[in-house]
C-alpha cells in the first residue's frame, strides 16, 4: 500500500509543471492553473517587501508584508498553506484563478526606506486539454473544419498536406475540391503545441445525395420486381385452379354419357 501511495505521489509531482517569473521582467507572468509558480522578488532575502494586489479602483488592495522570508500581516495570502517564501522567491503551489491580477512590489532596506517599486501582471491560464477535429458538410458542398480544446486564450493554426493555411480561427471552410490531410494545432501561453490530423477529407454532401438517390431508385425497382413476382404467382395459381375445374367437369360429363 505504501509503495502504491509513493508511486501516485511521484506521478503527481512529475505531472506538475513549474513556471518561473522575475519581478524585473517586462512581459506579463503567465502561470498554469493548478501548477506551480516561482516568482523571484529579490536576490537578498534580508530586504523587507510589501506586496499589494490591485482588485479595483474602488476596492482596497490586499497587502502582504514579508521580512526575512516570513509573511507578516498578510491579508493577500492569509491562511494559504500553499503560498510560501524561500530565499526571496514567492512560491504558489498550486496556482488558482484568484492569483491573477496586477501586483505592486515595494522593496525596503533595513532602515525602512523604499529602494524599489515595480508592477507585475500575473495571468493564470488553464492548460490545453485534448484536441478534437471535426469536418461537417453542408448541402451546398462546402465543408467546414472545426478545431476545439479545453484551455484559456487558445491559438489555432492549420495545415493542408503539410502546407500552412492563412487562418488562425477555430473553424475553417474547405472548397468542394479540397482533398488530403488536414491538421489543426492548438497552443496557449502555458501549454506546448498539440496537433491533431484527419487523414482524408470526407466526401462532399453532393456525393452523398447521389448515393441516396441511387439507393432510393434501387429500392423502387426492387419493389416493382417483388410486386410483379407476386402478381405472376397469383395469376399462375388462378389459371391452374381454372384448369382443374374444367378437367373435373369434363370427367363428370364423360362419366354421365357412358351411363346413358
Amino acid at each position: 500500500m505504501m509503495l502504491i501511495f509513493g508511486l501516485m505521489l511521484l506521478l503527481k509531482t512529475a505531472a506538475c509543471l513549474e513556471f518561473n517569473c522575475r519581478l524585473n521582467q517586462s512581459d506579463p507572468c503567465y502561470a498554469a492553473l493548478g501548477d506551480k509558480l516561482n516568482l523571484q522578488m529579490v536576490l537578498d532575502a534580508s530586504y523587507e517587501l510589501k506586496i499589494q494586489k490591485r482588485v479595483s479602483s474602488e476596492e482596497k488592495d490586499p497587502v502582504c508584508k514579508i521580512k526575512k522570508d516570513t509573511m507578516k500581516d498578510c491579508d493577500l495570502f492569509n491562511n494559504r498553506s500553499e503560498v510560501t517564501v524561500v530565499n526571496g522567491t514567492l512560491i504558489i503551489n498550486p496556482v488558482t484563478r484568484a492569483d491573477s491580477g496586477t501586483y505592486t512590489f515595494q522593496v525596503f532596506n533595513s532602515e525602512g526606506t523604499e529602494i524599489s517599486k515595480r508592477d507585475l501582471q500575473v495571468i493564470v491560464e488553464a492548460p490545453i486539454g485534448s484536441v478534437t477535429l471535426s469536418i461537417i458538410s453542408s448541402s451546398s458542398g462546402v465543408r467546414r473544419a472545426s478545431c476545439s480544446s479545453d484551455g484559456d486564450l487558445l491559438f489555432f493554426s492549420w495545415t493542408l498536406n503539410g502546407d500552412p493555411l492563412m487562418n488562425r480561427n477555430a473553424t475553417i471552410d474547405l472548397d468542394e475540391g479540397t482533398d488530403g490531410n488536414i491538421s489543426c494545432s492548438v497552443k496557449n501561453h502555458v501549454s506546448q503545441q498539440k496537433t491533431i490530423s484527419v487523414k482524408h477529407c470526407p466526401e462532399s454532401s453532393a456525393s452523398l445525395v447521389h448515393v441516396l438517390v441511387w439507393c432510393l431508385q434501387m429500392m423502387f425497382l426492387l419493389g416493382l420486381l417483388g410486386g410483379f413476382h407476386i402478381y405472376m404467382r397469383l395469376t399462375s395459381g388462378k389459371k391452374q385452379e381454372d384448369e382443374e375445374v374444367r378437367m373435373r367437369r369434363f370427367r363428370e360429363g364423360h362419366q354421365h354419357t357412358t351411363k346413358d
